[in-house]
């Protein structure tokens, strides 16, 4: 099935920070997203979620990105916040509650097709005891 996404990640840049790094966190768990940088802040732009599914599946997080897809989805999409020192490291670390002293990285999901629950299994599949189950 082919998902017809755009994904939009902004990533705030505090004067305490390098640029370059900040970049890194988001070419870490979106590498194919092309980065813009702007005043105080790095966006980067993408069609794909390929390898942040990965690393979803390598973490073993599944539920937890489901769960945070879902909290902030409508018809037209979803978005999720997360940690940017754990992006750094390559890491997905969904951001809850007090955003960071640093700024936690904003990604939002537009989904042109087929629609957002189907992209949302693609990314995260459901699980049964932990493990993805295939869709019928």
């Amino acid at each position: 099935m082919i998902h017809r996404i755009d994904v939009r990640v902004i990533a705030p840049v505090r004067d305490t920070e390098v640029t370059d790094r900040v970049v890194d966190a988001v070419e870490n768990l979106f590498p194919n997203a092309e980065i813009s940088q702007k005043p105080g802040r790095v966006v980067g732009e993408a069609h794909s979620m390929e390898a942040f599914s990965e690393r979803l599946h390598e973490q073993e997080i599944l539920d937890t990105a489901r769960r945070e897809f879902f909290a902030r989805a409508d018809e037209d999409g979803f978005a999720f916040a997360l940690k940017k020192q754990a992006a750094f490291q390559g890491l997905v670390n969904f951001a809850v509650g007090n955003p960071d002293e640093l700024g936690d990285v904003e990604v939002q999901v537009t989904v042109h097709d087929p629609d957002v629950e189907s992209v949302v299994d693609h990314v995260a599949p459901p699980t049964e005891e932990g493990r993805p189950i295939d869709p019928e």
